[in-house]
């Protein structure tokens, strides 16, 4: 029983040992999206706490291109210390695997989820004008004038698209799609009442409920959002199972250490269990996850397993 006890310990000191020794310089975050997005407000965010409790700089780089598929190829294929992370949210790891026809290198494969940070549904929501004021009525409305109503996305393929096209699926009527170069136009052309009815991120859309500029019908999420508790769930509107939004998380090569990536995500945890952090995800309309590796694995791969059936039932390609 000793020597084996004996022969576990020394299968693990090659790795505690680097764990410890890591980090040995500076750690670069690679945000696959331009300046200014939540993936990359939230690690400039974590940098700075990161730093101070690994006693190495953390820095964020931006590396954008074909919808985070740049950035994340970068670090997918790049060094294997763990000293670069990728920002990593659902588009980049779950969903444009299924898009793309052509991708240099395969989320699951070529990347290993690191932490979930944080999450955010969608908030389903109708201009004013639209006479309905819960979901069981939009569905209602829908099934008597099929084909009559349309929804706005951010794009083929985006979080708000595959939400309007769930919505679709389970309740069983046909919204028709208008996709919109991001989520800005989309958005303005619901507020002018163009466009009826659009599902947004929860931090894009609650500025416009609040103002009564749109009225909220349901949020995507499992329990209702605590900045927004007055909004019931999907699943108490009448769609039990109705889940979809985006999560942040991060990511480095698959041929980082697994005692490094344990690591890393103690350390991030650290940091998103901050006054400051936890203030910060408040203000983006965030909620903080701050999972295991493995966890962070399971509903990464539940989640492009989702994708994957929405992509194929809407028949959406890469803008």
């Amino acid at each position: 029983m000793r020597l084996k006890a004996l022969l576990t310990f020394l299968a693990l000191v090659p790795g505690l040992a680097l764990a410890q020794a890591f980090p040995s310089r500076q750690i670069t975050i690679v945000v696959p999206y331009p300046p200014g997005s939540t993936s990359d407000l939230l690690p400039r965010a974590l940098a700075p706490l990161m730093s101070q409790s690994m006693g190495v700089p953390v820095v964020v780089e931006n590396r954008p291109g074909a919808a985070g598929n740049v950035g994340a190829a970068y670090v997918a294929k790049g060094e294997t210390s763990g000293h670069t992370l990728l920002s990593a949210p659902t588009p980049v790891l779950s969903t444009n695997k299924w898009l793309y026809k052509e991708m240099t290198f395969d989320p699951q494969k070529d990347l290993t989820p690191v932490i979930d940070a944080a999450i955010t549904p969608n908030i389903m929501a109708v201009n004013p004008s639209l006479q309905v004021s819960s979901l069981a009525e939009l569905i209602a409305l829908a099934k008597s004038k099929p084909e009559a109503l349309s929804f706005a996305s951010g794009g083929s393929g985006t979080s708000s698209h595959l939400c309007g096209e769930m919505l679709n699926s389970i309740a069983g009527i046909h919204l028709l799609h208008v996709p919109y170069k991001g989520p800005a136009p989309a958005m303005q052309d619901v507020l002018a009442g163009r466009v009826p009815f659009m599902c947004d991120n929860f931090p894009n859309a609650i500025t416009y409920v609040r103002a009564g500029r749109l009225r909220a019908l349901a949020v995507t999420a499992k329990s209702r959002h605590p900045q927004a508790p007055e909004i019931p769930t999907a699943a108490e509107a009448g769609l039990p199972g109705f889940e979809i939004g985006v999560y942040f998380g991060f990511a480095v090569a698959a041929g980082v250490p697994g005692a490094v990536v344990h690591k890393l995500n103690s350390e991030i945890a650290r940091a998103l269990r901050t006054p400051a952090i936890a203030a910060r995800l408040e203000s983006l309309g965030l909620t903080a996850v701050a999972d295991s590796p493995e966890e962070f694995a399971r509903y990464v791969a539940a989640e492009s397993e989702k994708m994957h059936k929405l992509i194929e039932l809407s028949g959406a390609r890469a803008d």
